[in-house]
């Protein structure tokens, strides 16, 4: 059974970066796609970004593309979200899943599994 772990998250000042990671446990972890989501305090939970298997193709919402990136290291069963130039509205628990494909990382979560616990994060002077 795939499992994944979240970490990094913390208190950070507006413009400054994190780093999250991902660490992922189990049968066939490396064949999965994985999506890293966001909910804030009173909002749904929506798409950030999202790394397809072999790590070939990335995909960013609209709101972080340019200031996040995506990454996995399959030799280390990890997926990294690098997180530069944050802003208040970033504050949000992030979480990490794992989906066959990231077609529907934004319009489907519910296709997503293997939810992590989530870290949060907090954009704040």
């Amino acid at each position: 059974q795939l499992q994944l772990v979240e970490s990094g998250g913390g208190l950070v000042q507006p413009g400054g970066s994190l780093r999250l990671s991902c660490a992922a446990s189990g049968f066939t972890k490396d064949s999965y796609a994985i999506g890293w989501f966001r909910q804030a305090p009173g909002k749904e939970r929506e798409g950030v970004s999202c790394i397809s298997s072999n790590g070939g193709s990335t995909f960013y919402a609209g709101s972080v593309k340019g200031r996040f990136t995506i990454s996995r290291d399959n030799a280390k069963s990890t997926v990294y979200l690098q997180m530069n130039s944050l802003k208040p509205e970033d504050t949000a628990d992030y979480y990490c899943a794992a989906g066959s494909s990231c077609k529907n990382y934004v319009s489907r979560i519910s296709s997503f599994t293997s939810w992590g616990q989530g870290t949060q994060v907090t954009v704040s002077s």
